[in-house]
């Protein structure tokens, strides 16, 4: 397992978007090298980009007049539908543990990194 090691920069690199986050690669960087490790490091990054989602969502929410706020729901609950479907061909065994667990959080953190942009956009309005 150790060989890998000297792989995890270009593991890392491979495995994260442009906007992947420091503390996301930090803990990489820290980690001891193994998949638990890593899919660790993977589940805090999409947790953190889950309460960014969440704190933008309930302040454009908390914000929208009655009509926009049944029209965001809406759409926020398809949202949610195509989000727990992204990424998942990442876990099918066809691009191995590393796919598990490096790939499969950083396309999911992106998906929702995206959602939340748009979010902002429409907060800031037309």
């Amino acid at each position: 397992m150790r060989r890998w090691l000297r792989f995890l920069p270009i593991l890392v690199a491979l495995a994260s978007p442009a906007a992947a986050d420091e503390v996301y690669k930090r803990c990489i960087d820290d980690s001891d090298g193994t998949n638990p490790a890593w899919g660790a490091c993977g589940g805090e990054w999409v947790a953190r980009e889950d309460a960014k989602l969440n704190a933008t969502w309930k302040r454009l929410y908390g914000a929208s007049e009655p009509n926009t706020k049944k029209d965001l729901l809406e759409e926020q609950r398809a949202w949610n539908a195509f989000k727990e479907k992204s990424c998942r061909f990442y876990g099918n065994g066809d691009f191995g543990r590393e796919g598990q667990v490096l790939h499969f959080p950083a396309c999911r953190a992106e998906v929702i990194a995206r959602r939340t942009e748009a979010l902002k956009r429409y907060e800031a309005g037309p």
